[in-house]
């Protein structure tokens, strides 16, 4: 069967912080939504084909494994702030694509990591003191390298390219409950992992493997990423081993089939150039 563009359905996950953009601004179900999967090939969630004649598989029995898969793309809708974590083996970065007036969010701490001041500020409840909390707007990039302290704040929603991990460090979360009881935490684990990183540190992993051209968000080792705006037409190169395709503003066609904001498309190798229409801004990520 000849490759073509693979149209994914969302896995679709909520969380004590979601809101309700995805469902009514993003086409996702109604209701509270904090993360919309849009690709995934993971343990806690795999997309399905939703087009052509794989429809109803899994994008795993197309690859033909659930092992090694190497990112994982979410939008996220932040409607209460998230927990302050860190990663302890992922790297990922944040494209910000709407907040509210004045929104901010956690990046980083604003002096050398400590660890018994740390720990003591999380037993005083002066932490978020030592937090660096970074204005946001619309179209901000934020690279977050594995060790990185950081945080989604409220009324901020994004979209997320990551290592295909979902490993979280949870080391303070407002004293929140859920069904009852405070979330797990794992302080312990997270002292073993925090690192400081300097602006320039940061920028240097971002674009590890160059720059590439005035549309590229990041260009590393573990994924490059673009963000396209189509007014008219536009095409897409054939690339190995594929292409991860995500409308986040607007709507037209890809090589025919409509695409309207809140669409993923994986484009495998081999399907040949992909031809875009419309009036439409997306996320092309590579690896």
């Amino acid at each position: 069967m000849k490759a073509y563009p693979l149209k994914l359905a969302a896995v679709c996950k909520n969380i004590i912080w979601g809101g309700e953009k995805l469902g009514k601004e993003f086409h996702k179900p109604r209701g509270k939504i904090a993360e919309a999967w849009e690709l995934t090939v993971h343990p806690e969630g795999i997309n399905v084909i939703e087009n052509g004649d794989l429809a109803g598989k899994k994008l795993s029995d197309y690859l033909g494994s659930e092992e090694n898969f190497p990112v994982m793309i979410k939008l996220i809708d932040a409607c209460d702030r998230l927990s302050i974590q860190v990663h302890p083996v992922k790297t990922e970065m944040w494209v910000i694509l709407d907040c509210e007036p004045g929104a901010t969010l956690v990046y980083g701490l604003k002096e050398k990591f400590d660890e018994a001041a740390f720990r003591a500020a999380l037993e005083n409840g002066t932490v978020e003191e030592l937090l660096q909390f970074v204005p946001v707007r619309p179209g901000d990039v934020f690279f977050i390298p594995q060790g990185l302290v950081h945080a989604i704040s409220k009324g901020i929603l994004i979209g997320e390219i990551q290592q295909n991990s979902n490993v979280t460090y949870r080391v303070y979360d407002y004293n929140r409950l859920q069904n009852g009881k405070p979330r797990e935490l794992h302080v312990d684990q997270a002292m073993r992992v925090i690192r400081d990183f300097t602006p320039e540190e940061i920028e240097a992993l971002r674009y590890e493997k160059g720059r590439g051209n005035d549309n590229t968000l990041a260009n590393c080792p573990l994924f490059r990423v673009d963000q396209l705006t189509v007014d008219g037409s536009a095409a897409l190169p054939d690339a190995s081993p594929f292409t991860s395709v995500i409308c986040v503003e607007g709507e037209g066609t890809l090589s025919g089939e409509k695409i309207v904001k809140g669409d993923s498309f994986f484009l495998p190798y081999g399907c040949g150039e992909t031809v875009l229409t419309g009036n439409m801004k997306l996320l092309i990520t590579t690896v």
